[in-house]
């Protein structure tokens, strides 16, 4: 972490640290339902907390159209929060002003407070220098460990941080560490494993990843793009067939790259599209007229399980298959059963993240076998595209 400033380039004793979070955690029947990103961030509070810092949490919550409402109140993940960091964390009905500076001022060092829904103020989404400013009047300090909203230049992802020293949180530390080591300086070879529904989603993606890695291996509905691009009949499958032209530039330019594609060698095809519905596996140019690719079959398993044997790194983004229903998530599930084994036994470095890959995973039950697995979708996808993070910019040592 040479480039960045961290929680340990920072004297945090005795001051107020601004803690930019991702608290926009999913709801039900007015609880946290899944506090996944609550546990992940509590780690980076209590250690500030420890060290003597009024630590002060911010954070977007929902999407509010009209100022502040009660659905969209930060109020409603404060029990969770509080259970996480095992204390009780005040509030502050506002992130900016009296009301905010208030709740500061009431809690003594070591404390934990957390400031309403930054998105309650329309100046937070449009970054405007006056409300960063704001904001950044409330501490001395701003670490930001939301990497997951650091693909949005908002006030409180990039603005504060032009305003007070400002560093990484120990989680979004251990994202950027595991996106450098899987990326920007990767022990070879490196191997991609994407999959999905639509090349047209994921262009940016394709295009970046075919010039970093040594092998790129696709599944999903995006790899029958590429084989109708090749001329392969896919019968009823998922396919763009318009982006034909789109997944020829792309096979030209790994082949350019030297980065060797691998498409299906076998599919799992139904006529139908519901769970445990008649199915049967054939090569990847034996699809019926009426039927639907709607995962690898053991041919690609086998054949993924050979390539990933030599790598060293791998990146993984989207399932391989329909892998919500069964029986069509086998091949996702051998897959990475195939790359969680390599991982326990040291020979690999696993990175995973973005759209439905954590739900993949955590279906596979090796959610916690990979070497890293990121809760962040958009950043996440933006890092593999290669794109700069407005928020992880402003981290960067002066």
């Amino acid at each position: 972490m040479t480039e960045f400033n961290t929680i340990d380039d920072l004297d945090v004793n005795g001051k107020t640290v601004l803690v930019r979070a991702d608290l926009n955690v999913p709801m039900q029947d007015g609880k946290v339902s899944d506090t996944t990103r609550i546990d992940r961030l509590a780690p980076t509070l209590t250690e500030l907390a420890k060290k003597g810092a009024k630590v002060v949490v911010l954070s977007h919550f929902g999407r509010p159209k009209n100022g502040p409402d009660a659905k969209n109140s930060l109020r409603n993940v404060l029990d969770a929060l509080s259970a996480a960091v095992g204390q009780t964390v005040a509030f502050g009905e506002d992130c900016v002003g009296d009301k905010a500076k208030a709740a500061i001022d009431g809690v003594q060092p070591g404390a934990i407070v957390l400031l309403e829904n930054t998105r309650f103020h329309a100046e937070e989404e449009k970054n405007d220098p006056a409300f960063a400013k704001r904001i950044a009047e409330l501490g001395d300090l701003y670490v930001n460990d939301a990497f997951s909203a650091a693909h949005r230049a908002h006030a409180s992802t990039e603005g504060v941080a032009q305003h007070l020293p400002a560093a990484a949180g120990r989680l979004m530390q251990a994202e950027l560490e595991a996106l450098t080591k899987a990326l920007e300086k990767p022990e070879r070879p490196v191997a991609a494993v994407v999959g999905g529904a639509k090349i047209s989603t994921k262009l940016d993606l394709l295009g970046n990843l075919v010039k970093k890695v040594d092998m790129l291996a696709l599944g999903g509905g995006m790899a029958n793009t590429f084989l109708y691009a090749q001329g392969v009949d896919v019968g009823a499958s998922l396919c763009e067939k318009d982006m034909a032209d789109q997944a020829r530039a792309i096979m030209e330019t790994a082949k350019a790259a030297n980065c060797e594609l691998l498409l299906p060698k076998d599919f799992i095809v139904a006529k139908e599209f519901k769970a445990g519905a008649a199915h049967r596996a054939v090569p990847a140019d034996g699809i019926g007229a009426d039927e639907m690719a709607l995962d690898v079959g053991p041919a690609t398993v086998e054949f993924l399980g050979l390539k990933l044997q030599g790598a060293k790194t791998v990146v993984w983004n989207g399932p391989l298959g329909a892998f919500e229903i069964q029986p069509f998530d086998a091949g996702t599930n051998a897959v990475a059963g195939l790359v969680a084994e390599r991982t326990s036994e040291g020979g690999l470095l696993s990175v995973a993240g973005g759209g439905d890959t954590v739900s993949a995973l955590a279906h596979a039950g090796v959610e916690e076998k990979f070497t890293y697995i990121s809760a962040a979708g958009g950043a996440f996808l933006e890092w593999l595209e290669g794109k700069d993070l407005p928020g992880v910019a402003a981290l960067k040592k002066k």
